[in-house]
């Protein structure tokens, strides 16, 4: 029997895709430890594994003998650490736990899972320096950037898998794949070929995953749908892939053009287009509070004779503020009831802790947040798995999360590629 430890376990992501290539390989095995720090989390663990997690890893010190280490670490920086002591030190970063735990139990392997960002973090010194702690310990090691759209999960996240064995270097078949850039990209062209063996792409989308019967707590509130549809019309699947955002063009929507703080004019409307369109350009300069425009700046792209009144209309309404003569507009995304409309024939942008709860899609022409349920499949979770009975939770828990299927699949390579120098042969019936 193999046994493994579960660190930074959250909901315990990792733990499920594990444990589901160890059956799918048929090894078998036991969680002889688990640890997370947030309270929260470990009331979902507990309700899906029956046992509640150890608190803080700092404080752990005996643990049972096990094969395999599971982590999901945070990402903390390394440049303090840098700073004081040099590049070569982890004390005070959450990695140095796992190095202490490796240096005294020495599994067998480890699997890590973490950003993609953490490879070029400090100029890549953070990466080199985990790295060369693993490989001073006697692992060989292999790391994979992987996107989970690729793996038959409706979600753009792109992650970074490291794979150890204590005195080899393990072989996978997988390979680096960042996946589509976008949504957009992915609608476009997910039939074509890539990383599972000249298999056409996995593929699943939005709508694959939406419940049908959703709780009215969960439907945009009766004033912010006719803000939606005086800009959109009656057919609100025209916000499939919108963003509702105060600082970016393109497919956008704007607080001036729903009327978040009054109803704008056209000519108001057109003054804020073109001012979030224009207020980078480089010949505007590179302060770094590049946001703000002179009137002379603003003329260049408003050529209309009443500007000086939209101006004023805008800074009553409180759209626009002038400061020393410069204009800047004023932001309001965090009002937004949904700040992204998720397009049912692609995938999601990437969940995260803060913002899943303000994902929405347009259902029967019906505008509404995702549910939780709906986050949790997103991240590949089945519908086995318990949801915490509070929302705000239950959202955070699974935009912190990992995609259970790539877990699985990362894990089932790994063994089926490196039986032989793992030696669990024999832990097959």
């Amino acid at each position: 029997m193999i046994k493994y430890i579960d660190l930074f376990a959250g909901v315990g992501g990792i733990r499920l895709g594990a444990a589901q290539a160890l059956e799918k390989i048929g090894i078998k095995s036991k969680c002889v430890l688990s640890s997370e720090i947030d309270e929260k989390a470990c009331e979902t663990y507990e309700l899906n594994f029956g046992e509640k997690p150890q608190g803080d890893i700092k404080q752990i010190t005996e643990i049972e003998p096990f094969d395999f280490l599971l982590a999901g670490f945070p990402c903390q920086p390394f440049s303090y650490a840098g700073k004081r002591r040099g590049f070569g030190d982890t004390r005070g970063t959450l990695f140095f736990e796992i190095e202490r735990i490796l240096e005294i139990y020495r599994p067998k392997a480890f699997l890590l899972e973490n950003v993609r960002g953490l490879r070029t973090h400090d100029e890549g010194r953070t990466f080199e320096t985990i790295m060369q702690k693993l490989h001073d310990l006697g692992y060989g090691t292999t790391e994979l950037i992987l996107n989970s759209s690729d793996f038959g999960v409706p979600q753009n996240r792109v992650r970074l898998y490291i794979l150890g064995i204590y005195g080899a270097t393990p072989a996978m078949h997988l390979v680096t794949n960042y996946g589509a850039a976008d949504s957009h990209k992915y609608k476009s062209n997910y039939r074509q070929l890539n990383i599972f063996d000249n298999d056409e792409r996995k593929t699943c989308t939005v709508g694959e995953i939406l419940e049908t019967n959703v709780p009215n707590k969960y439907y945009c509130s009766p004033e912010f749908t006719e803000q939606l549809r005086s800009v959109m019309g009656d057919d609100l699947s025209k916000l499939n892939g919108y963003r509702l955002i105060d600082y970016r063009g393109g497919q956008s929507l704007h607080s001036w053009e729903l009327g978040k703080k009054g109803k704008c004019i056209p000519a108001e409307i057109k003054f804020m287009n073109l001012l979030i369109q224009n207020r980078r350009r480089h010949d505007f300069g590179t302060r770094q509070d590049g946001k703000k425009l002179t009137l002379e700046q603003i003329q260049t792209f408003y050529k209309d004779n009443d500007i000086l009144e939209v101006i004023a209309s805008l800074i009553e309404k409180g759209y626009l503020k002038e400061e020393n003569g410069r204009y800047n507009p004023v932001c309001g995304n965090m009002s937004f009831e949904v700040f992204k409309f998720l397009d049912p024939e692609s995938i999601s942008i990437t969940l995260t802790s803060s913002d899943a709860n303000r994902l929405g899609v347009v259902q029967n022409n019906i505008p509404r947040r995702i549910t939780p349920r709906e986050c949790a499949r997103l991240q590949g979770f089945p519908d086995s798995f318990v949801v915490n009975p509070t929302d705000s939770y239950a959202y955070k828990q699974f935009g912190n999360s990992v995609s259970v299927p790539v877990i699985e699949a990362v894990v089932y390579d790994f063994l089926k590629s490196n039986m032989d120098a793992l030696g669990w042969l024999d832990c097959r019936p």
